[in-house]
């Protein structure tokens, strides 16, 4: 078990979101549900709690109802070693309604915020020398989602 779970507050479509998000990634599956029992009529036999794994790390999902919304304050991020793998969760989570942002921003259709980007611009970001950085950025700055080899191409400017 691990040691912090992130956990994700809906309001309703709890069934719906982790059947959309363990479609998406490998490593994923449903680990167990907890129903709302009689002591809540207005939602009897609906989904209160479920633990699930995406990409073999755990999340929770509250049913918890209207009281609270998704906001870009926190995002889940996905680390991507090839363009086809961006490509691939860009177009997942943005499938039935989800939204673009830039820099590699998304909310999916629950609102939920992702960024989509390479594992290597990271190590661009911190690159010494600040002229390569700062191409990077700047280019980064300029996308909706990411392409790599234009921020490979910036980096090399240099």
């Amino acid at each position: 078990m691990q040691k912090i779970t992130t956990c994700l507050w809906f309001d309703g479509k709890v069934e719906e979101a982790i059947n959309f998000y363990t479609s998406i990634f490998k490593n994923s599956k449903t680990l167990d549900i907890t129903y709302y029992g009689e002591g809540h009529p207005q939602m009897n036999g609906d989904i209160l709690v479920a633990r699930f794994l995406l990409a073999g790390q755990e999340f929770m999902i509250l049913n918890g109802g209207p009281g609270f919304k998704f906001n870009e304050a926190i995002s889940l991020s996905i680390a991507c070693e090839t363009q086809e793998e961006i490509d691939y969760y860009w177009d997942a989570l943005l499938a039935d309604g989800g939204q673009e942002s830039q820099c590699g921003w998304l909310k999916d259709k629950f609102g939920l915020s992702w960024q989509v980007s390479p594992i290597e611009i990271e190590e661009m970001l911190r690159d010494k020398d600040p002229k390569k950085a700062n191409n990077v950025m700047m280019a980064m700055m300029k996308m909706v989602k990411i392409d790599i080899q234009t921020l490979r191409d910036a980096y090399a400017q240099a």
